[in-house]
Formats: structure tokens, C-alpha cells, sequence
């Protein structure tokens, strides 16, 4: 019988995407990859929210460095492309992606977190890019969306010397965005997806495709995409139900 590496779960419209391979702390194998995008291709239709979890003590904690295999330089490219190809779907899909995450984020699980739009952390979580002692350079996007978070010299200082990060000094940074107690970070995860499917789908969907698209643009060219946005999400006709709604809790202070 074939290991199961991810597993999936949809919940109203919530869908839960599970890697399950605790018994080597969910590292990267090209397996697990595969598996990972086969249940991104396969989101159900309606789904308005993602959570990324990972089972046992660790999200992910990297290549699998075991099913480490030679590769001619062409290669290298080809499988670090995948990795791009996988992770951009989550990240631009055009879905909500949250992350549960606990224990060991590093290497590759960084690349995978950093995806991901809202990512909830545990106190024992730690953020770590080992790549340096290994000989080797980051492959799966962290040049990009690491270092977009925290800036290119502290991603640069993390590589050089290995050094591990905290939950507190990573909320800090923002690779996350929440700590919450000891197990609680699926419970969070699964809150925060509630609230944000209560949101306009177009709207989900604008934030999370144009925001980090804006942000490689020229200001003037970023600016343009702004109104575009704007113009596609404000016409819809579920804009006008929700401002009429808004308008009548005037003066009832924020809603939550």
C-alpha cells in the first residue's frame, strides 16, 4: 500500500491540505511535493479558504537531504523550477492560504511557509535556512519571498552563519503573523480561515493575486494595477449588498 504524504480535508468551505509525514519531520522529498500540488489541483470548487497543516511535532523541516540525488546543472534548474511551480500556485492561486505551523521551519519549509498568506506559529516553532552548511543555495523561492519579509541582508546573515530564529523573533520579523499557546496554531489557522471566508470571494481573490504582483512593479505601473483591481472588485453587485449592510450598523463601532 502507497504511503499517503498529504491528506486533505474540506470542511463547509474550507479545505485542509495535511503533509503527513511526521516520522521524518514532513521534509521535502519529490514525493511529498508531488502530492502537495496533486491536492492543490484537486481544491474543490467553492472553496474560499486554504489551510496548510503539517501532522506530528514539526511542519517541515526541509529537503530531505536522504533522497538527495546528483544533478547536472540543467537539472538542478528543472527541479528547482518545480519547486517555484508548486509553491506559486499556492501563493497566487487565488485562494486564502493559511499555515499552522509548530516546531521546525527550515530550508524548504521556510520556501513553503512564506507561500502562504496568514501563517499562525506555536511557541516552539523556529525558522532556520541551513543551506550554507550544506554547500548549497536556497532553490524553492526564499531569495524572493524570504527575503522580501525580512530583507535580503538578514536572509543573507540566516544562509551565512545558520543561525536558528524563535517564534517570538519571528513574529518579530514577520514570518508570522500570530503566537498563539502550545497547540492551538490548527485552531487559530481555522478561526482566521472562518473570518476571511466571510469575505467577498473577488475581494479574496484581488488581495491575494494582485497585492504581491503589485509589489515588483514600478510605482506608476502599481498604481495603474491598483485601479484596475479596484475597479473589478467595487462594480460587483455583492459590494453593494455589503455597504448597504455597513451602512446600517453605522456607529456600532468596528465589526469583528
Amino acid at each position: 500500500m502507497s504511503e499517503t504524504l498529504v491528506k486533505t480535508s474540506l470542511d463547509d468551505s474550507i479545505y485542509t491540505i495535511t503533509l503527513s509525514r511526521p516520522q521524518k519531520r514532513n521534509a521535502v522529498s519529490d514525493r511529498l511535493l508531488a502530492a502537495l500540488e496533486e491536492a492543490l489541483v484537486a481544491t474543490p470548487d467553492g472553496t474560499r479558504v486554504i489551510i496548510l497543516a503539517a501532522e506530528g511535532k514539526h511542519f517541515c523541516a526541509g529537503l530531505d537531504l536522504s533522497e538527495h540525488q546528483h544533478r547536472e546543472p540543467f537539472g538542478v534548474m528543472q527541479h528547482s523550477r518545480g519547486w517555484h511551480r508548486i509553491f506559486d500556485r499556492l501563493q497566487s492561486g487565488g485562494i486564502p492560504v493559511v499555515a499552522a505551523l509548530q516546531g521546525a521551519v527550515i530550508g524548504g519549509g521556510l520556501e513553503l511557509a512564506t507561500a502562504t498568506h496568514v501563517r499562525v506559529a506555536e511557541p516552539n516553532t523556529m525558522y532556520q535556512l541551513p543551506e550554507g552548511r550544506h554547500g548549497i543555495f536556497v532553490g524553492g523561492g526564499a531569495s524572493v519571498r524570504v527575503a522580501d519579509i525580512i530583507g535580503p541582508g538578514r536572509m543573507c546573515e540566516m544562509m551565512l552563519t545558520g543561525r536558528i530564529l524563535d517564534a517570538e523573533e519571528g513574529q518579530r520579523l514577520g514570518l508570522s503573523h500570530y503566537v498563539v499557546d502550545e497547540g492551538e496554531s490548527l485552531a487559530k489557522a481555522r478561526q482566521l480561515a472562518e473570518r476571511i471566508a466571510e469575505n467577498a470571494p473577488m475581494a479574496n481573490w484581488a488581495m491575494v493575486s494582485a497585492i504581491s504582483r503589485i509589489a515588483n512593479m514600478a510605482s506608476d505601473d502599481g498604481l495603474f494595477t491598483e485601479s484596475l483591481t479596484a475597479a473589478l472588485t467595487q462594480t460587483s453587485p455583492e459590494v453593494v449588498a455589503r455597504i448597504g449592510e455597513f451602512l446600517e450598523r453605522k456607529g456600532q463601532g468596528p465589526r469583528r
